[in-house]
């Protein structure tokens, strides 16, 4: 039987609103039917089906009362993958084999799904996630970076704290995750002070980044979706006395203000973006009292809902439209 590949895959968790929502809206005005996958919900509530053989090939979904089936998938959206949520009766020998069991279906399922559009791929966002990676790619399109350090080497973080003068921030190789929620282990970008560097040895159990301290005008969140650029400010002088990472503030000190990229910086993002063969990605940026605008990294899944939400930019509009065209 024919079936219509009208649907379009929302990869996300049941802990995200808004943004799914916005886009789930947005591609229902356009006639898709957006099938919301909560990744967290497998395997106790989403059901999985694989049938494969010399004469079949079927893989099935089954959500509540949404079912689905790989042949209507015209278009996917990864916007989150979670970690399964077992029973709490299950036992705890057991958790790590049905958790490892569970993503691994499900990295099938996706496999299923290669003739459908990804906004973004899997594999890109893997290569372009490595933080490195894009500080290289970053310079070698023309963009501003830091002084960047990543090591375990005690030594070596006290020099670099001299060479550039006591101004340093520490910061995750990785991005935050559900798991490390309430961890007080540098879950974002801190300021390093000279007593701090007292606790250097417990780097021989984890490599770090290490970067100077840039001076700030304000803050940037630039969301790139597919050629087009909508870019949130946040002033400084509101929050930097109190903390060196915008995630931290609180949206009644500091509010989101629109602002305008020069166009040889917007050039270079472009070219970043078709380095890594993205459609969508989130950059931090500072912009310095001087002006100039240093790149600081890329998540080529973060978030964006608060643009929207308090300057009306249309990125839900703009996601819809790349997964769709």
């Amino acid at each position: 039987m024919h079936l219509p590949r009208d649907v379009v895959l929302l990869i996300t968790h049941s802990g995200d609103f808004f943004t799914v929502d916005k886009v789930a809206q947005a591609l229902s005005k356009r006639g898709a039917r957006p099938f919301r996958l909560d990744t967290d919900k497998f395997p106790l509530v989403v059901g999985l089906q694989a049938q494969l053989g010399n004469c079949i090939s079927n893989h099935h979904l089954q959500y509540g009362d949404c079912d689905m089936d790989v042949q209507q998938v015209q278009a996917v959206w990864m916007r989150r993958i979670w970690h399964p949520q077992l029973s709490e009766s299950l036992p705890r020998k057991l958790q790590a084999a049905c958790a490892r069991e569970s993503l691994a279906a499900l990295e099938g399922f996706w496999d299923s799904l290669a003739e459908a559009k990804w906004v973004d791929d899997l594999q890109r966002i893997n290569v372009a996630d490595n933080k490195l990676r894009q500080l290289k790619v970053a310079k070698s399109v023309g963009l501003t970076i830091p002084q960047t350090l990543v090591t375990n080497i005690p030594e070596q973080v006290r020099e670099f704290f001299l060479q550039v003068k006591g101004k340093m921030v520490a910061k995750l190789l990785t991005p935050l995750s559900q798991s490390m929620k309430g961890s007080q282990f540098f879950l974002y970008t801190t300021t390093v002070r000279e007593e701090d560097l007292q606790d250097a040895e417990s780097l021989r159990h984890s490599p770090m980044v290490f970067q100077e301290q840039i001076p700030k005008l304000c803050e940037l969140r630039v969301v790139f979706v597919d050629g087009k650029f909508f870019v949130g400010a946040l002033d400084a002088s509101a929050y930097a006395s109190s903390t060196v990472d915008w995630r931290r503030v609180n949206s009644d000190t500091c509010t989101w203000q629109p602002h305008e990229l020069p166009l040889p910086v917007m050039d270079c993002l472009q070219a970043f973006m078709e380095k890594f063969g993205l459609t969508f990605g989130a950059f931090d940026f500072i912009q310095t009292p001087t002006g100039e605008y240093v790149f600081l990294e890329v998540n080529p899944t973060g978030e964006w809902g608060m643009l929207e939400h308090e300057l009306g930019y249309p990125i839900s509009e703009a996601i819809a439209n790349a997964l769709l065209c």
